[in-house]
């Protein structure tokens, strides 16, 4: 079993994560490139994480049986895998739980102003000299975006602290969940002390946040993204956040990754950044969990059976 991973990774990392599979199986990781497309003719599955999958790349891989991604599968086409006898399966929440702990660390963050007095400490200045707000997270409203796996542990964080959980989700078939009120979308946005995105990103939700959205918010809200980075129209939120129509940001996901040098958000007071680390725990470009369940899921390949957490029908 010839299994390619694609993605940018330093040589330690590599070797964690090939130590996550079977020795008996040929892990080959590549960045994306020529490299790739001589590797791609004969594996059979790929982990892409760093690369589109469409319809070209898969004409080439004459021997592929599964695309295999996290949890986001915005980079596959499935269609086209299904069109030429591939399963697509993702692994769907398996790092809920790591990125509501970060959501939870950004909300902590930002209202204790945690980098900020780190960096006051640091700078060794008079404290005399300090003045910064602060704010207490009980009785705050978040809006949760999605209420997928991730947004209900978000959500049930979130009731820990005492706060209250509005949610939009386009699934009809969520008509109540405990302790929490669903809603639409224009009010969650307009009543919400923090807002935080927990879709898939697709037609429908590419750009949804743009700077209609952002002039509906309140000028106190914070706005949090872990989700994928083109749910946001970035230049609108950059607008909001310098205007100051909403009070800040903590990101994790941008429209370009990684993020450029050159952006913006990078000279913000008032943004909290990560480098799309939320869904890896263990330490950037390894999550056990994530690579255990792959593990998983290949075994079911090998052995003629269908992937957990399929996106198609074969």
């Amino acid at each position: 079993m010839k299994i390619l991973i694609v993605g940018y990774f330093t040589e330690a990392s590599k070797m964690n994560i090939i130590n996550c599979f079977p020795k008996k199986w040929d892990i080959v990781i590549v960045p994306p490139g020529e490299e790739m497309l001589h590797h791609i003719e004969d594996c059979q599955v790929i982990i892409p994480e760093h690369v589109k999958i469409d319809r070209n790349l898969l004409s080439k891989a004459k021997q592929l049986k599964l695309v295999q991604t996290g949890a986001g599968y915005d980079n596959v086409d499935i269609d086209a895998c299904t069109q030429l006898g591939i399963w697509a399966a993702n692994a769907a929440g398996v790092n809920a739980n790591a990125v509501a702990e970060l959501v939870m660390a950004f909300i902590l963050s930002y209202y204790k102003n945690i980098p900020l007095l780190d960096g006051f400490m640091k700078n060794k200045t008079d404290q005399n000299q300090l003045e910064y707000t602060g704010s207490e997270l009980q009785g705050k409203t978040i809006g949760i975006i999605g209420f997928g796996t991730i947004g209900k542990k978000v959500a049930g964080l979130c009731k820990a602290f005492d706060m209250n959980v509005l949610v939009y989700t386009r699934n009809t078939a969520v008509q109540s969940y405990e302790n929490v009120q669903i809603t639409d979308f224009d009010n969650l946005v307009s009543t919400s002390d923090i807002v935080t995105v927990h879709s898939a990103l697709n037609q429908q939700t590419q750009k949804l946040i743009d700077k209609e959205v952002f002039r509906k918010m309140k000028n106190t809200a914070l706005f949090i993204n872990t989700a994928r980075g083109r749910i946001v129209n970035e230049e609108d939120l950059i607008d909001a956040l310098k205007n100051r129509e909403i009070s800040g940001a903590c990101l994790d996901v941008f429209e370009t990754e990684p993020l450029p040098i050159e952006s913006e958000l990078r000279s913000l007071s008032n943004v909290i950044l990560t480098p799309h680390t939320a869904g890896m725990p263990d330490g950037l470009k390894l999550h056990k969990k994530r690579y255990d369940f792959f593990v998983k899921n290949i075994r079911c390949i090998e052995n003629g059976e269908e992937p957990e957490s399929r996106l198609n029908q074969l």
